[in-house]
């Protein structure tokens, strides 16, 4: 696997190494060894699967508070997605900082995305599947999320938003 650390501290892309063969190919996409040697979390304890039916759905701007902060690891498995951290750690040098990556199925790319980070994303065209790797358990009682049009951050989305729930649409802009 090949890690590569992006703008934002701690957060990483991840990408499988094929074995290509007249078969096809073989990869791990997960190896506690290899997390360990960059200080990435390693117990994963929920894996999610979020089905988004149009081009221009919107999910997030999604985060756990303490003591049930979560590490993520996000891929595409069916379409594309712009997929989104933000650095809402204090301590962190990156603060207020975004991050966004391409995901598709066909790249079988991930994103790892640290604790004390929101996270969300927008499809790039219709029946996208996503695939969460959790750290920790859904606390519906620590679960927090950001405004996705927040002016003090800029993300910037590749397309029009179409659809967002009205609990994301609802949220305030970040104020640390």
């Amino acid at each position: 696997m090949i890690f590569t650390e992006t703008k934002i501290k701690g957060a990483f892309i991840i990408e499988p190494e094929l074995l290509e063969d007249e078969r096809g190919f073989f990869a791990r996409s997960f190896s506690q060894e290899e997390f360990q040697k960059y200080g990435l979390e390693t117990d994963i304890v929920q894996c999610n699967i979020s089905y988004n039916k149009k081009k221009g759905t919107l999910r997030g701007m999604h985060y756990q508070v303490p003591p049930f902060e979560e590490a993520k690891i996000v891929s595409c498995t069916r379409g594309s997605i712009y997929d989104v951290v933000v650095d809402l750690r204090r301590d962190s040098p990156t603060y207020r900082q975004w991050y966004a990556e391409k995901l598709c199925a066909d790249s079988y790319r991930a994103l790892y995305i640290p604790k004390g980070c929101a996270h969300g994303f927008q499809t790039l065209e219709d029946n996208c599947i996503v695939y969460y790797q959790m750290g920790e358990y859904y606390h519906p009682e620590c679960a927090r999320g950001m405004q996705w049009n927040d002016p003090s951050i800029g993300i910037v989305w590749p397309v029009p938003v179409m659809i967002i729930s009205e609990k994301d649409r609802n949220y305030r802009d970040f104020n640390a």
